[in-house]
């Protein structure tokens, strides 16, 4: 017998069309921007349209990704902005290849 294995949360972030960043939780990072985009969800894209998925982690479980999102929403916008080119973005691999 085979245990189910815990499913994978990710941090992610959106650029918004005033170019601000939110940050969020989800177990679909991809399937969560799409409703940004529909306006479904946040209040934060109600006066500023979601615009591009641009970070994206891993986290191990949900705990560790509501922790890591607490502390990027604790960044300045400088520190945020950098890390979009860090290594841990998910997205970089799928920009470059």
């Amino acid at each position: 017998m085979t245990t189910a294995l815990p499913p994978v949360w990710y941090v992610y972030l959106v650029r918004a069309d005033n170019q601000a960043l939110y940050c969020g939780i989800s177990l679909d990072a991809q399937k969560r921007f799409a409703q940004h985009c529909a306006g479904k969800g946040a209040r934060f894209f109600f006066t500023s349209p979601a615009q591009a998925l641009v970070y994206v982690e891993v986290c191990t479980d949900k705990p560790t990704a509501l922790r890591r999102e607490l502390a990027i929403k604790r960044l300045p916008k400088q520190a945020k902005e950098q890390l979009l080119l860090a290594p841990s973005n998910q997205l970089l691999g799928e920009m470059s290849g």
